[in-house]
C-alpha cells in the first residue's frame, strides 16, 4: 500500500472516470488502473463497481476512500508543518467565496491582501455553501466566505460581519415613492430568487415565512446562482428581488432601479470566515480576516438590532 495508490483511489472517486483521474494524476490510464488494481489485490476487496459508468465505489470501497482521504490529509499536513513553521506566508492560499458575495466583497481588500503578502499565490474560487464546505473537508480548500453558520466536525468559523437586505425594484415599481420599506409591504409582490440549492435563496423565503408574506411564483423560471441576473430582469420593469448590501452598492443612478432599505428591525445575513485545519496557516488566516474586516464599508460594522436570518 502507497501514499500513490491513494492519491488514484481518490483522483476516480472524485472524477468518477478512470482515463479522466489518470490525466488529472498525470499518469497513463494503464498505470493509474495498475496501481489500484495491485492494491484491490493486496486487502482482497473491490474499490470500484467498474460496471457502471460513471464508476461507483463498492460499499467496502466507500469506507478505504474515506481513510484513504483522511491518510493524505494527514501525510499533507505533516508536510506543511514543516514548509509553514519556516515561512507561512508563502505556497498557495485556496480561497472559496459563495456568488453572492464574491464579486461584491473581493474588490475591497483582495488587492491589499495580495500586495502585502507577495509570496503568496491567491487561488479564488466562486462556489456554492455546501461545496465549500465538503472542499474544506478535503483539504482543497484553505478558506471559505459564507453566509450561514456551519456546526461540523472539523470546521472552524469566524464572524466577519453582518450584512443587511434591501429591497431592489424598477424605478416605476409602487415601492419607488417610499424611503423605507416594511418586510408587510412585500406581500403578494413577485420576488426573483437564486436556483434552488442556493442558501441565499432559502433565507429570503425565510425572511418572507416568518412575515407571513406568500411569494408569487413566476410565470419564467430563473436557474441561476447569479445575482446580476435578477438584477437585469429588475431593471427591465420585471418586479423586484432582495439583494444583500454589497450587491446593492454604487448602482449606476442612470439605471432604471430604485434601491430601498428596510424599516427597523432590518433583515440581515451573517457572515462568516470558514476553514478546516485548525493550527495550519492560522497566521495567514488572520491576517486575511483583518485584511477583510479593515476594508469593508463603515456601515457593514455598525448593524445593530437587525432580523438575523440564519
Amino acid at each position: 500500500m502507497t501514499l500513490t495508490q491513494l492519491k488514484y483511489i481518490i483522483a476516480v472517486d472524485d472524477h468518477r472516470h478512470f482515463a479522466t483521474a489518470a490525466a488529472k494524476c498525470y499518469v497513463t490510464q494503464p498505470t493509474l488502473s495498475m496501481q489500484i488494481h495491485k492494491f484491490e489485490q493486496e486487502l482482497n476487496i473491490l474499490i470500484f463497481d467498474r460496471s457502471k459508468h460513471p464508476v461507483i465505489p463498492t460499499q467496502k470501497g466507500e469506507l478505504v476512500i474515506e481513510q484513504a482521504r483522511l491518510i493524505l490529509k494527514e501525510s499533507d499536513r505533516l508536510k506543511k508543518i514543516i514548509v509553514e513553521g519556516k515561512d507561512e506566508f508563502n505556497g498557495t492560499f485556496r480561497i472559496g467565496v459563495i456568488p453572492s458575495l464574491a464579486p461584491y466583497l473581493l474588490p475591497f481588500f483582495i488587492k491589499e491582501f495580495t500586495e502585502q503578502y507577495p509570496n503568496l499565490k491567491i487561488v479564488v474560487e466562486e462556489a456554492l455553501t455546501n461545496k465549500i464546505i465538503k472542499k474544506l473537508h478535503h483539504d482543497q480548500l484553505d478558506v471559505g466566505i459564507i453566509a450561514k453558520q456551519i456546526q461540523q466536525k472539523n470546521i472552524y468559523q469566524i464572524s466577519l460581519f453582518r450584512e443587511p437586505f434591501v429591497t431592489f425594484a424598477s424605478s416605476n415599481h409602487p415601492i419607488a415613492g417610499l424611503d423605507k420599506i416594511d418586510i408587510h409591504q412585500l406581500k403578494d409582490e413577485n420576488i426573483w430568487l437564486l436556483r434552488d440549492g442556493n442558501y441565499l435563496r432559502d433565507q429570503i423565503l425565510d425572511l418572507c415565512k416568518k412575515a407571513d408574506i406568500k411569494i408569487n411564483n413566476h410565470a419564467i423560471q430563473i436557474k441561476s446562482d447569479n445575482l446580476e441576473t435578477l438584477k437585469n430582469l429588475v431593471e427591465n420593469n420585471m418586479g423586484l428581488t432582495l439583494l444583500p448590501f454589497l450587491a446593492a452598492r454604487k448602482i449606476d443612478s442612470s439605471r432604471n432601479v430604485v434601491i430601498r432599505p428596510f424599516k427597523a428591525p432590518v433583515p440581515e445575513r451573517s457572515i462568516h470566515l470558514v476553514y478546516g485545519r485548525l493550527y495550519l496557516k492560522k497566521k495567514v488566516i488572520t491576517a486575511f480576516q483583518n485584511a477583510i474586516t479593515s476594508n469593508i464599508p463603515s456601515e457593514l460594522m455598525t448593524t445593530e438590532n437587525g432580523i438575523l436570518i440564519a
